[in-house]
This record gives structure tokens, C-alpha cells and sequence, in this order.
């Protein structure tokens, strides 16, 4: 899809077009992990987060400090792993979206 910079994404309703990124970076994610054949130390942890993320974008605007504990959490879990290293990625640039905590 292409679009002027600084113009949000038209998803033909009022929800947060940063809400949508992250709703969608963690699905493919998830997606991409469910599909990975290799079992690793982590993997519930990076499935359970994930769940978490997917769960907090339903809810509508989630709180930034619970996203970039679930962020690094994932990162963690699966940060090794190459193959999911783009979904990770997508992840991240969603939750860097929400911009930062105020409070550091």
C-alpha cells in the first residue's frame, strides 16, 4: 500500500492505526513461530507473550511499560532464532510506534 508520509493508514474505522500495526506484526509472528519446525528452550514463553501482545491490542490503546516488557521478553525468547528475526523486527517497529514511557 502506498500513502504520503505522515498520512495514517485508512482502515475503515476509528481504531488506532498503531493499535492495527501491532495487532497485525503479532500475528504474522505468531504465524511465523507456529510454523518454525525447531523446538527451543523458550518457545512458551515467546507464545506466551505473544498471546499477551495480540491480547493487549484487541483491548484497544495498551499500556507502553506491559508492550515493552512483552517486547523484551520475546526478544529474549526467541532472539536467537534467525528465521524469526524480520517478524521480531515488525514487532518492535509496532511497539516503537507507541512512542516512549514519559516517566525515564
Amino acid at each position: 500500500m502506498l500513502r504520503s508520509v505522515g498520512q495514517a493508514p485508512v482502515t475503515g474505522s476509528d481504531e488506532d492505526p498503531r493499535v492495527a500495526e501491532l495487532r497485525a506484526a503479532v500475528s504474522r509472528l505468531r504465524r511465523e513461530l507456529a510454523a518454525h519446525p525447531a523446538e527451543f528452550t523458550d518457545r512458551g514463553i515467546a507464545e506466551d507473550e505473544l498471546a499477551a501482545l495480540a491480547a493487549m491490542a484487541d483491548g484497544g490503546t495498551p499500556e507502553i511499560p506491559r508492550l515493552r516488557r512483552s517486547l523484551l521478553l520475546v526478544a529474549g525468547a526467541i532472539g536467537s532464532v534467525s528465521a524469526l528475526a524480520q517478524g521480531l523486527a515488525g514487532v518492535r517497529g509496532a511497539v516503537e510506534m507507541f512512542g516512549e514511557t514519559g516517566g525515564r
